[in-house]
């Protein structure tokens, strides 16, 4: 069974994730990583190889693929990515949500900590956060709007939506873990 997870900027996808992996014992696969890395090995921010993908597919295309083929390697696994619930439909398909404020404030925390996140330039402030945030989500939809006609933000593409603003880490994931205990116990019934 594929776990798709995608969400909001600073919602707590990657920790959640992380978490999972562990406690199914599935490996995890994070797209945001390898777009990152991607973006480093060109001499650009991720909000820079962004904005590039805005007029050269390939920075999706060429990670949409590796995505594909990876999940066609593992028949559990969770992926993080922008698109894998629409690669794979029947994935469950999980959304995970923040208030834009609260997003933007753990990702500052975050950089604060140690900045390897390759995230924008000039990242020292909330206001700045947060511009960059709506700024990738911008970019975000319109790339995958134009090379996927998808809506990636829209929640109706998801199962199972959950949002973060009031919620501690052990509270995400226990919610999470709750629904998938469900959702994998009617599966395994099914087949």
């Amino acid at each position: 069974m594929i776990i798709a997870i995608s969400g909001n900027p600073g919602s707590g996808k990657s920790t959640v994730a992380k978490k999972l992996a562990k406690k199914l014992g599935w490996p995890r696969f994070y797209m945001g990583k390898i777009r990152r890395l991607k973006a480093k090995a060109m001499d650009l921010t991720l909000a820079e190889y962004n904005k590039l993908g805005e007029k050269n597919p390939v920075t999706d295309v060429e990670v949409d693929n590796y995505l594909k083929k990876i999940a066609k390697q593992h028949k559990n696994c969770i992926l993080e990515s922008r698109t894998a619930w629409h690669f794979f439909p029947k994935s469950i398909k999980i959304f995970i949500d923040v208030n834009e404020k609260i997003g933007a404030e753990r990702v500052l925390a975050e950089l604060k900590k140690h900045n390897k996140r390759n995230e924008d330039k000039k990242l020292s402030t909330l206001k700045a956060v947060l511009i960059s945030h709506r700024q990738r989500k911008q970019s975000d939809n319109k790339r995958y709007k134009k090379y996927y006609n998808l809506k990636i933000f829209n929640k109706n593409n998801y199962d199972f939506i959950l949002n973060t603003t009031n919620l501690n880490k052990k509270q995400v994931f226990e919610k999470i873990y709750g629904y998938l205990k469900n959702r994998l116990k009617k599966i395994d019934k099914i087949n």
